[in-house]
């Protein structure tokens, strides 16, 4: 603003007074933090941008010097650059004097102008508008807090967020009480059927490839074709791959006699059109099915014709199979000089070893583990499972413990098979009508040997 007599210098005067015409009239309060700044000359500021809300201060009283024009606002937050709670110092601007020559307030005017600083504004505040100061950063072991908090989802999971319930019962007077009262009354599962769901849940170990398993026995009548059967029809009814069961007993084997026969092609068949073969159904065509969904790949009935099957023949047969199922076990004949015996040892993952419940099975059982010692298959003998099968109804005098801690010395398991009237029959086998002891042994022997599964799968 001029007098009536002074002319403003040119450009400087025009500037401004529209500086001062587009001053805001809102006041700026000072931020929380910190000691308030100290008063400072009037300043000109440009129109802030700024849409948060602010709470109204108590302005300072206009400068006596300039009547008329707006007061300045009072000190803003902190600029970019200052840290919270640091004393403001806002720097000084330049405004044109009545007569024409220029000064900075508070400044000699018989002192020569300073030159301005690099970078620094010439008009105005500095350009950029306040920043609030930023929270301060939690103490650590401190809880972080805000939208922004990092939980780390440890409170969002389903062990955390859902009440655990207890399980149906499945069997016994637990069963019962919780059938009656229609679920009211829950006593929970029994140590056998908590039992049970574990060993379920180790037969269904993840398997990658196909596991080959060799049931052998130098004796006969002990039950090698029936633990099998049961054994490979326990993966299948409880486990979602494919499972087949190969009869390579050369004395006419009755492996394909414990389930309905579907079909009367044998493996001979299979290897003859084995060019043709390019899908699960075309060899679905040479296996029977049980009910547990196990499928059995006989071996021919004429003993002339077994006794031929060759080393040859046999690795064949699995190479071929191997690419359509995932569990395959072989029922072996008695032999082990047998021309097929050396094929089925090399190429076995794991081998069971069945012996009956008396002295004469116990040693049938012990010298094969021998004789596989001696001719290098010590590795497959610590990975091997030993089975003590109980073919008659009444215990006799032999210490099954002793049996039990001579194999358990140098096998990976031992499982003993109580005697069941269902196996006893010789004919067909149903899981469903074996008694609960057996159908739990049988658990516990997919299990022992599911432990042997190769746990090395691909990291996806």
């Amino acid at each position: 603003m001029t007098g009536p007599n002074e002319e403003p210098a040119p450009g400087h005067g025009e500037h401004h007074e529209d500086l001062a015409a587009e001053a805001p009239t809102q006041w700026q309060p000072a931020p929380a933090e910190g000691p308030p700044p100290a008063e400072q000359p009037a300043l000109y500021t440009e129109r802030s941008t700024d849409s948060t809300p602010h709470p109204a201060t108590n302005p300072p009283p206009p400068p006596a010097t300039q009547p008329g024009r707006h007061a300045p606002p009072g000190p803003a937050g902190p600029y970019p650059g200052q840290h919270p709670g640091q004393q403001y110092a806002p720097p000084h601007y330049t405004e044109t004097t009545p007569t024409g020559g220029q000064y900075q307030a508070g400044y000699d005017p018989n002192l020569p102008p300073l030159a301005p600083q690099p970078g620094a504004p010439q008009h105005g505040m500095p350009q950029g508008q306040p920043y609030p100061p930023p929270p301060p950063m939690p103490q650590p072991g401190q809880q972080p807090y805000g939208r922004h908090a990092l939980t780390g989802g440890a409170d969002l999971t389903s062990a955390h967020l859902v009440k655990r319930m207890k399980r149906r019962p499945q069997s016994g007077w637990r069963k019962a009480v919780y059938t009656v009262s229609g679920g009211l009354i829950n006593p929970g599962e029994s140590p056998v059927d908590r039992r049970r769901r574990e060993l379920i849940s180790r037969v269904n170990q993840p398997l990658r490839g196909c596991y080959k398993i060799a049931m052998l026995s130098l004796k006969g009548g002990v039950g090698k074709t029936t633990t099998t059967t049961t054994l490979g029809s326990t993966f299948a009814s409880l486990r979602g791959d494919r499972v087949v069961a190969v009869d390579a007993n050369p004395d006419r084997g009755t492996l394909s006699q414990k389930i309905p026969i579907e079909t009367t092609a044998t493996v001979r068949h299979l290897l003859r059109d084995a060019d043709k073969i390019t899908r699960y159904s075309d060899v679905r065509s040479y296996t029977s099915q049980g009910a547990s969904r196990l499928e059995i790949l006989a071996s021919e009935q004429d003993p002339a014709v077994s006794e031929a099957f060759s080393e040859d023949d046999y690795r064949r047969t699995i190479t071929l199979l191997e690419h359509f199922y995932n569990i395959v076990l072989t029922d072996c004949g008695t032999g082990l000089m047998h021309s097929a015996m050396k094929g089925v040892l090399d190429i076995a993952d794991a081998l069971v070893v069945v012996s009956s419940a008396s002295v004469d099975g116990a040693r049938s059982a012990s010298a094969t583990l021998d004789w596989l010692d001696a001719h290098g298959y010590g590795d497959l003998v610590k990975r091997s499972v030993a089975v003590i099968n109980s073919v008659r109804p009444k215990a006799g005098s032999v210490d099954l413990d002793k049996l039990a801690a001579h194999f358990a010395a140098r096998t990976s398991g031992v499982c003993r098979i109580p005697f069941d009237p269902h196996l006893e029959e010789g004919a067909e086998i149903e899981l469903e009508r074996l008694h609960p002891d057996t159908r739990l042994a049988l658990l516990e022997l997919a299990a022992t040997v599911a432990d042997g599964f190769p746990n090395d799968r691909p990291l996806r």
